[in-house]
């Protein structure tokens, strides 16, 4: 079951944070078809939140027919965001995990790590990769 966690400094709202963890999650096959998402009470309290916030992202999700709510018994996992790149997670989340405690070691704490890979993430994107 996923696991929600907002942070106050990324500059998205609680409901985008809860909405892209979703999608996150269904991108990385960590929620497949048919797995129930917490409730709204549930996601409410864990994250401190109100419960509107939490129905918000749960609507926005269900519009874009990723999930459906079922009366009384919760909302549902519809369609996943995986595709054939899921294979090689698995080796470049390794890759990723030596990176980052380099950069530890290097002693950068968590934002910094952030920060250097969201500007070397952004560069790379605008350059044609061969």
């Amino acid at each position: 079951m996923i696991e929600f966690h907002l942070d106050g400094k990324s500059g998205l709202s609680p409901y985008q944070q809860l909405v892209q963890q979703v999608r996150h999650a269904l991108r990385l096959g960590l929620l497949a078809e048919g797995d129930r998402l917490p409730t709204v009470k549930e996601v409410a309290r864990q994250t401190a939140v109100n419960p509107n916030t939490v129905l918000k992202a749960y609507r926005e999700l269900e519009h874009e027919g990723l999930v459906a709510a079922r009366p009384g018994v919760g909302t549902f996992v519809t369609r996943t965001l995986t595709d054939a790149s899921l294979a090689a997670h698995g080796p470049l989340r390794q890759e990723l995990r030596r990176w980052l405690t380099k950069a530890r070691l290097a002693g950068l704490d968590e934002e910094s790590i952030e920060a250097l890979f969201m500007s070397t993430f952004r560069n790379a994107a605008g350059e044609d990769v061969a």
